[in-house]
């Protein structure tokens, strides 16, 4: 439910004050995403270990999210974190919160890191050579390019983001189905801009709307008119096979329905200076 990277600034790194300020800046626009990330990072003069045991007494992790993350291994669902913040912060963070067998079926697709061994020099390794730094739309967009090539027809499969800030806006043009964490930065977006979106409190909420979404995207499928603005050219019943794109998600209803197919993209708070909650099938 916090922000790891807030959690290291303030207590190891340029302070509460400093990183409101440039929290802003990105929100003017004065500074990018990218800039001012390499900033709040570089300010960091703490050794791993030592700002790992600061975080996990800070952090509370989303009371419905391991029922939910238990319910995607049960069910086969590949699920994804793709986030703005750092891969190696964020994967001991899962182990710990998740334990390691848990942890090792989300794959966590972010920024790497090179961090000295005394704690003097965290310097982020940007997954994409942009303002962003990882630009998750982009992510996305290359997702859907190799599952359209690697389909006989063109159908990909349903995108699914759940997010809550920042660095979760660029994506949120991209998903055929978006959750929004209610009173947050991406649900404020999307009411300005006039995109569609589901809120959601906890993942108990997500849980229940992916059965809903399942249950009309195989009404779709059998062609029955939907009101809901489904990608035309994307359903739950095509799965990617490239092993290097984002995975694809097999989503399922109760064990006593059919096993639906799709790919679910999403943010984690667990990044920074700001992001979303962890997304399940990314």
């Amino acid at each position: 439910m916090q922000d790891t990277g807030h959690i290291l600034f303030n207590s190891f790194g340029c302070g509460s004050d400093r990183r409101q300020v440039l929290d802003q800046q990105i929100h003017t626009g004065e500074r990018s995403f990218r800039d001012v990330s390499e900033e709040m990072w570089g300010s960091l003069d703490v050794p791993f270990d030592d700002g790992f045991e600061v975080m996990k007494e800070a952090l509370d992790i989303d009371c419905d999210f391991k029922t939910f993350h238990s319910f995607c291994i049960n069910n086969d669902i590949p699920f994804n974190v793709i986030s703005a913040g750092l891969k190696p912060v964020l994967r001991r963070v899962l182990d710990h919160f998740l334990g390691e067998e848990n942890s090792h079926h989300i794959d966590i697709v972010a920024n790497d890191a090179m961090i000295s061994n005394d704690g003097h020099s965290w310097k982020p390794v940007w997954l994409h050579d942009s303002e962003l730094g990882h630009d998750k739309a982009k992510s996305i967009n290359d997702y859907k390019s190799t599952a359209r090539l690697e389909s006989d027809d063109g159908t990909i499969p349903l995108i699914v983001f759940i997010g809550d800030g920042v660095s979760d806006l660029p994506a949120a043009r991209e998903a055929d189905v978006l959750f929004a964490r209610r009173g947050l930065r991406l649900e404020e977006y999307c009411v300005e801009n006039n995109l569609p979106y589901i809120p959601f409190d906890t993942f108990a909420d997500i849980q229940k709307e992916i059965v809903k979404i399942a249950k009309k995207d195989e009404e779709k499928t059998k062609g029955v008119g939907m009101p809901v603005n489904f990608n035309p050219r994307a359903n739950l019943w095509r799965r990617a096979s490239s092993k290097t794109a984002l995975p694809v998600f097999a989503m399922m209803s109760p064990k006593t329905e059919k096993t639906l197919e799709w790919g679910i993209l999403g943010g984690t708070s667990l990044e920074a200076p700001e992001g979303g909650a962890i997304a399940a099938a990314a």
